[in-house]
């Protein structure tokens, strides 16, 4: 049997895919792993869906043309807006996301769950499907959360307005009831620390990142039999201004991040 090194490419509206980027390089400690932050165009959650669908679709090239044989799109409302059109284009493994609503499910004592996302997650066809699966189990409450992607984007995870953004939309989860809150953008791991000072220690804070690996995992087994990891190594790119990446990204990252400016072709500007 033939075997062959390729790369797995990740890609989100921002930095915020970099928290589930860390957990793919947690569980596949050897993989060549390029990713995208799309900064030139973030937010997502007030563009269109056409418009995601067709940056999603530059990304995806993009990552192929760089190497990647399986993409991962570490966006929620990229994967909303996105995610079969890419599976219907591309013949190799597509990963999406999407708010971890079982979980939470098994998780939450008072049963009643809330939700913190972008609108454009909270509006899609496949929240709705998530609902309705599991509304008759538990009581689900959403809230959409504007801003909060720019504040992370900025490096601001612990700042007097994030703080303010945190209360604001926890408030009326907590005051439903809520003990366990979805964290439905890839962005909002980063503020983990700060939702459990606001909200309490005793909230229980549900992140996808972990589960997407594994995922990622046991499609490349299934899928790739063939393959073999590479270099262990982490590329990163940016249709934003490359300088502020690579600050706030280290940042993230907790190392030493270069980032490399999208080639114009992809980059939309």
């Amino acid at each position: 049997m033939t075997t062959f090194s390729g790369a797995i490419g990740v890609f989100d509206s921002g930095v915020g895919g970099l928290s589930v980027l860390r957990h793919i390089r947690q569980t596949l400690p050897d993989e060549r792993l390029i990713y995208v932050a799309d900064s030139g165009h973030v937010p997502y959650g007030d563009k269109t869906a056409s418009y995601i669908e067709q940056r999603s679709i530059a990304l995806t090239r993009f990552l192929i043309s760089q190497g990647a044989d399986a993409i991962v799109i570490a966006c929620n409302t990229a994967t909303a807006a996105a995610a079969a059109s890419l599976r219907q284009l591309f013949e190799l493994p597509i990963i999406g996301m999407e708010p971890a609503v079982k979980p939470a499910v098994t998780a939450t004592k008072s049963g009643v769950i809330g939700v913190l996302a972008t609108t454009g997650t909270l509006e899609s066809a496949r929240f709705a499907a998530l609902l309705e699966r599991y509304g008759g189990e538990v009581e689900i409450v959403t809230q959409g959360c504007p801003g909060l992607v720019e504040q992370v984007e900025r490096g601001d995870l612990h700042g007097t307005k994030t703080r303010e953004l945190v209360a604001r939309y926890t408030a009326p989860l907590l005051d439903r009831g809520a003990d366990t809150l979805i964290l439905g953008c890839t962005h909002y791991p980063f503020l983990a620390p700060l939702i459990r000072e606001v909200a309490g220690e005793g909230i229980v804070l549900v992140d996808t990142g972990a589960a997407v690996a594994r995922h990622l995992q046991r499609r490349l087994q299934t899928e790739l039999p063939a393959r073999i990891a590479g270099e262990a190594s982490t590329l990163f790119w940016t249709s934003g201004d490359a300088a502020q990446a690579t600050r706030i990204m280290s940042v993230l990252w907790g190392g030493e991040v270069d980032a490399r400016p999208l080639p114009p072709a992809f980059s939309g500007a």
